[in-house]
């Protein structure tokens, strides 16, 4: 008998390489982004940034938009490597809460989100990059933290989830199709 479920790529959080694992699982293939191409892209990014920086010893491991050890790649890069697929990238006004997202729209191919994070008994603070995304009809958070996709029942509990992590000095930006 032929399962209903939908065959869903998942890649799982590996060092801080979390943009290029929740690229990947927005775009749902597993080539969809390489490191070396986000290396590329945020070497790109660093050649036409206005504020050039002071060499340090630092400077081997700590570019501009990554860290070229553990990843941790920045919304530069993110934004430049969705353009580059044909995706544009709209912040959302968090404002406006997530009930104003209309998560319908034909255009939308999913949602970023950037949350803060704390490790370490509180000792270690940084932000992730969280992806979701609808698959045949049902809203997936793909979190590559998570060991495997987890459905939302319906647009309600995306929303308050949203809202949720907005309420934590989350941000939300809408993929969407160009």
């Amino acid at each position: 008998m032929a399962s209903c479920e939908p065959q869903i790529y998942h890649e799982r959080q590996r060092l801080q390489f979390c943009l290029l694992h929740s690229l990947n699982n927005l775009f749902q293939d597993k080539d969809a982004f390489t490191r070396e191409g986000l290396d590329s892209i945020s070497e790109e990014l660093r050649t036409v940034d206005p504020c050039q920086e002071t060499w340090t010893p630092l400077s081997l491991l700590v570019k501009p938009h990554h860290n070229t050890l553990t990843g941790n790649y920045d919304v530069n890069v993110m934004i430049a490597a969705l353009e580059g697929k044909g995706k544009s990238v709209e912040w959302h006004d968090k404002r406006y809460g997530a009930y104003s997202i209309n998560l319908a729209a034909d255009a939308l191919m999913g949602i970023v989100l950037n949350v803060p994070v704390t490790r370490y008994v509180g000792l270690w603070r940084s932000r992730r990059w969280v992806v979701m995304r609808k698959i045949d009809g049902v809203w997936y958070n793909l979190d590559c933290d998570l060991t495997v996709p987890q459905p939302f029942r319906d647009e309600d509990e995306v929303k308050g989830f949203l809202d949720q992590n907005l309420s934590l000095g989350g941000e939300i930006m809408l993929v969407n199709n160009a």
